[in-house]
């Protein structure tokens, strides 16, 4: 077939086919993103607090009853030091800090606040296989309100102080700043309200548990990105067709407009099978015919196992598409130049 409606044998070639991990990871950040929304100005007045000295804030934790694993789940989101970030941290853990020298069982980082050097002595760290559940930051976890303990101290240290340590390179821990703003109000305030504002766009127009939002929002940045401001993209969108009678238009999962030009674009990405795939099927003839008499195009993103179990309906779509893509980064490309070449 052509550059870019390709046969079901040439799209499977460049399939994902399993949800990729950063997805997964915005998806467990939409589930709990309320909650830290919610728990931002108790988190913020702590900070803010912690004016005397970088270890202040321990004590205002405890006293204020705050959850320390809720505290921490702001950290990372706030140094955007995600699952597999952690993961890496603890198996190269003894690789990257010294040890205290007299004591050979601990380990410590120096850092720099308010212009003076300090050393935090971990209490708990290295632990065997450290990860967002035996912190307690996962979704589950969450749900538990964690007094604070060795471990989340440990980690608490590491993601305020640890940017202007030695060892930021080699633990991936430049973003982790926050301890820098201590008691700076202003700063703190504008920093962890933007960063917000930030994680919630990444994660926009997702539901709780919806992974084919956040993919549909992924491929939107990505086109917004690519094709700039001459081109209108609009999520759940709908063309007039001449021919197609119900209310409001042909429904697309996103439009892009140049001008008085359209193309429709429908999103699947299914890795276990459902009947969703048939029904764009069943649809797939009509619908192209209806499109192109009345001078538009239609495009669909094909992936996931789930989808490719069903051969016949893959192929059909294939069949009546003028462009079809993968849900890769570079599939995105040919997604994005079909699109400047038919508008």
């Amino acid at each position: 077939m052509g550059e870019f409606n390709r046969s079901i044998t040439e799209l499977r070639t460049k399939a994902a086919l399993w949800w990729p991990e950063d997805l997964k990871s915005k998806n467990a950040l939409v589930n709990v993103l309320p909650l830290l929304l919610e728990t931002q100005e108790d988190f913020l007045h702590l900070i803010v607090l912690s004016k005397n000295d970088p270890f202040q804030l321990f004590e205002l934790i405890k006293v204020a009853k705050y959850p320390a694993n809720l505290f921490l789940k702001h950290l990372v989101v706030l140094a955007d030091y995600g699952g597999e970030a952690i993961q890496r941290l603890g198996n190269s853990f003894r690789d990257i800090f010294p040890k205290v020298k007299g004591d050979g069982d601990k380990y410590y980082f120096d850092f720099i606040w308010k212009e003076k050097k300090f050393k935090y002595v971990f209490k708990r760290l290295p632990i065997k296989g450290l990860n967002n559940k035996k912190l307690f930051i996962d979704g589950e976890g969450l749900i538990i309100k964690k007094e604070l303990d060795d471990l989340t101290c440990d980690m608490i240290a590491l993601l305020l102080f640890a940017s202007t340590s030695d060892y930021a390179d080699q633990a991936a821990l430049h973003a982790c700043e926050v301890g820098i703003m201590l008691g700076d109000e202003k700063s703190l305030i504008s920093f962890v309200k933007q960063r917000y504002i930030t994680v919630s766009r990444i994660t926009g127009g997702a539901t709780s548990n919806s992974l084919g939002q956040l993919a549909q929002t992924e491929i939107v940045h990505y086109l917004e990105k690519e094709l700039g401001k001459e081109y209108k993209i609009i999520r759940n969108g709908h063309i007039s067709i001449e021919g197609y009678d119900k209310k409001g238009g042909m429904p697309f999962d996103l439009v892009v407009e140049k001008g008085k030009k359209k193309v429709g674009i429908e999103v699947s990405f299914q890795v276990t099978t459902n009947s969703t795939i048939e029904r764009k099927a069943g649809q797939a003839a009509e619908r192209q015919a209806l499109v192109h008499r009345n001078g538009y195009k239609i495009a669909y993103v094909l992936d996931g196992a789930g989808n490719f179990q069903r051969t016949a309906a893959i192929s059909t779509i294939c069949n009546h598409s003028d462009c079809t893509v993968a849900y890769k980064i570079e599939e995105f490309k040919v997604l994005s130049n079909w699109i400047k070449s038919v508008l």
